[in-house]
């Protein structure tokens, strides 16, 4: 019998997937468990209007994450941070303070999960910091950290 898996089920298929699957197994556990439906046309054709649907939202997303790349790499964002000699800094400039900075000024709001910072920023002058956006977009935002009087 062909199904339509609705949820992912371990060893047999994944969300969305087309298979045959064994008449009782069908009956006696995918379809009461709601994990399958039984493969109709009518149910093949929602199937391949969602499958149409999700892939124009991924698209609009990745425009959107290109078009946020642009703005992220014309902005610098500025700090500010007491510091000793030698332009090392007291402290850190964290990527949430870089986050929250993006928000206050420039009204970008972007997880502070996305700024991928091997480790926080300990000294003066500028830094290019890499925003994971997408999974195949990463933009390069420049942070200026000015010392404090």
């Amino acid at each position: 019998m062909k199904v339509i898996f609705l949820k992912d089920v371990k060893g047999k298929g994944k969300k969305g997937e087309v298979k045959n699957v064994p008449d009782g197994y069908a009956h006696n556990f995918l379809f009461k468990q709601g994990l399958a439906a039984e493969a109709t046309a009518s149910a093949m054709s929602s199937l391949n209007a969602q499958k149409k649907k999700e892939e124009k939202q991924a698209e609009a997303e990745l425009e959107n994450a290109k078009e946020l790349k642009d703005k992220i790499e014309k902005i610098t964002v500025e700090l500010l941070a007491k510091s000793g000699e030698g332009g090392r800094l007291f402290g850190s400039i964290t990527s949430k303070q870089i986050a929250e900075e993006l928000q206050k000024k420039h009204k970008i709001k972007i997880d502070k999960r996305k700024i991928e910072m091997d480790d926080a920023i300990r000294s003066l002058g500028v830094t290019k910091v890499p925003v994971k956006l997408h999974t195949e977009v990463t933009a390069t935002l420049n942070v200026h950290v000015k010392e404090t009087n």
